[in-house]
């Protein structure tokens, strides 16, 4: 069974800067695209920034210029790095990843899975 491991979410202080990573593990085929969610209390699950197998690389407005997804892709690993941070960054941080699993159920296409959240907090 595939799974996800995230790690590096704390609290930081706003302008400063943070790692957040997740590695997908399990009997793994492919991995296509990778990304970050956040859901902040009280709002909606929004798409953060999300990368390509090949290193195609989307951001939401609210974070582009601050904000870098990257992969390493003999890690199976996505990683967010997050600068100059505001308190509205603070949220629940997802990583999903659609992945193409091996095993008794293989299919030719990827299902989406899911990491539990890592919660990162920015306040002074």
């Amino acid at each position: 069974q595939v799974h996800l491991v995230e790690s590096g979410g704390g609290l930081v202080q706003p302008g400063g800067s943070l790692t957040v990573s997740c590695a997908a593990h399990g009997n793994i085929i492919n991995i296509n695209a990778m990304g970050w969610y956040r859901q902040a209390p009280g709002k909606q699950r929004e798409l953060v920034a999300g990368i390509t197998s090949v290193g195609s690389t989307n951001y939401a407005d609210s974070v582009k210029g601050r904000f870098t997804i990257s992969r390493d892709n003999a890690k199976n690993t996505v990683y967010l790095q997050m600068n100059s941070l505001k308190p509205e960054d603070t949220a629940v941080y997802y990583c999903n990843a659609n992945v193409v699993a091996g095993g008794p159920i293989r299919r030719d296409y990827g299902l989406d899975y899911w990491g539990k959240g890592t919660l990162v907090t920015v306040s002074s």
